[in-house]
């Protein structure tokens, strides 16, 4: 994942700081990298939109919003009025239970949207961390509808992103429910790799931003179960480890745990 280390934008990213502004405070941005001209168009964006709706979307995009590393985009019960795009850098979203313990539901890296927790109950049901200094598109959700009610392309893109997260939980609940820890951190591991080749890095090697700890937390395993997991398939020649470095050698047998 690329990691945003400069301590500076770039020259046509307007930031907005979480201690000097808020998002609501955001005009939309018309001039510098919109939509039409960003590299994660292809994957934040739907295709096949005209030079009119992508004008659109860049009227309606927020000044771009750094978040360094550790502090939170929102908490949950703060009030909904945003979705968020990661432009750069990665997210985990996680849900504190009555009892204080906390759950990772999810990672978000570049290209992913942020926030659709909130649009049941117009607020957010999770905190969303940065994992790294990131670096997110705010888009306000009124005007976004008003978009969806023009465009047609945009409203079945939202739709898609909705039911992407309907699948995603599902899944999670699967790998929670029926797989054993291996099975659990082969799938984690192959379905990063596939996200992260859409994108495209590297699939076959990369870093994990998240700690054990959180991957664990999100898998539904305790921490030293995370660690003989990853030692036993690094045994099995189906990966290598090197601190937070990742190499996957053999994707079919991961496939095959």
């Amino acid at each position: 994942m690329r990691q945003a280390t400069s301590s500076h934008a770039p020259s046509q990213i307007r930031v907005i700081s979480p201690a000097t502004a808020t998002d609501t405070a955001c005009r939309p941005a018309r001039s510098g990298v919109g939509c039409s001209k960003c590299a994660m168009r292809a994957v934040c964006m739907p295709d096949g939109l005209s030079a009119e709706e992508l004008s659109r979307l860049d009227e309606i995009i927020c000044l771009s919003r750094r978040v360094s590393r550790g502090e939170a985009l929102y908490r949950s019960g703060d009030t909904f009025s945003n979705l968020y795009a990661v432009r750069a850098g990665s997210f985990k979203t996680v849900v504190t239970h009555d009892d204080g313990r906390e759950q990772v539901t999810g990672f978000a890296i570049a290209g992913e949207p942020l926030g659709l927790d909130g649009i049941s109950d117009e607020s957010h049901g999770c905190d969303a961390i940065a994992l790294e200094d990131s670096i997110v598109c705010v888009i306000p959700f009124h005007l976004l509808e008003m978009l969806c009610r023009e465009s047609r392309a945009v409203q079945r893109h939202v739709h898609r992103m909705m039911s992407s997260e309907i699948v995603r939980e599902s899944a999670l609940m699967m790998l929670l429910g029926n797989m054993r820890a291996d099975e659990r951190v082969a799938t984690f591991l192959l379905g990063l790799s596939k996200r992260l080749e859409a994108r495209g890095y590297s699939a076959s090697e990369f870093n994990l931003r998240m700690t054990r700890d959180e991957l664990g937390s999100y898998l539904g395993m305790k921490l030293e179960t995370v660690s003989r997991t990853f030692s036993k398939l690094q045994r099995q020649a189906l990966i290598s480890t090197q601190g937070k470095s990742v190499r996957l050698l053999d994707t079919d047998g991961l496939r095959r745990v």
